[in-house]
């Protein structure tokens, strides 16, 4: 950090603190997703950023709190991300679609999935991080359960609870995911995992839409 961009008192300026905020946060998800929340210390995360711990523990006062940080601001850009690809269509069962889709998006992606495999990893042997997973992830998937209100307010999905529709669709959308992730290219293209979302899509949707047809029968949750 430059001491020669310091407030009086040592401090430092508001621009630079939201640099080193980033810079922290990327840091330590980074590092998460390569050696796993559990083997990864405090210590080592200020030492990848030339910081001393004192710096952190100003910051964030533990190692929960600083992944809780990282999660967090995760979670604002995810659930933006949906918020956006929801309203790109006034067609209810069409933005259900392009919601589910870049819930997908973000799960192919390699980097983003890493450092969530790395948490759920640490969640089996904790309970209380169990507990905020299942916290976070009610607050993440709001905007595709509320996809799916509209849809069924809209007679395109059968009635139902829709939090327990939005599992199936998550269920559906997750082992297309994994089939990305561990897939044997490290750049798949974007267009084959695509089509691997519309495979999913349509299982979905002749399981979900109360619209009949030869792929898209009637049931109930």
């Amino acid at each position: 950090m430059n001491p020669a961009i310091r407030r009086a008192g040592g401090r430092p300026r508001r621009e630079e603190s939201e640099a080193l905020t980033e810079r922290l946060l990327d840091s330590t998800r980074s590092t998460f997703a390569r050696k796993g929340v559990a083997n990864t210390s405090v210590e080592e995360i200020a030492a990848v950023l030339g910081i001393s711990k004192h710096t952190l523990y100003r910051r964030y006062r533990s190692k929960p709190a600083l992944l809780e940080a990282v999660v967090e601001r995760d979670l604002l850009r995810f659930r933006k991300a949906l918020s956006e690809a929801a309203a790109q269509s006034a067609d209810p069962l069409e933005a259900l679609h392009d919601t589910a889709r870049r819930y997908f998006l973000f799960g192919a992606d390699r980097d983003y999935s890493a450092f969530y495999l790395s948490v759920i990893a640490e969640a089996v042997i904790s309970a209380s991080l169990r507990e905020r997973l299942a916290e976070w992830s009610g607050i993440a998937l709001q905007p595709l359960k509320e996809a799916i209100l509209s849809a069924q307010a809209a007679n395109a999905i059968v009635p139902g609870d829709a939090a327990e529709i939005c599992g199936i669709l998550v269920d559906l959308l997750e082992g297309a995911n994994n089939r990305v992730r561990l897939g044997t290219s490290d750049s798949p293209e974007k267009i084959e995992f695509l089509e691997l979302f519309e495979r999913r899509w349509t299982v979905f949707l002749a399981a979900m839409s109360s619209i009949p047809g030869p792929h898209r029968p009637e049931t109930n949750v």
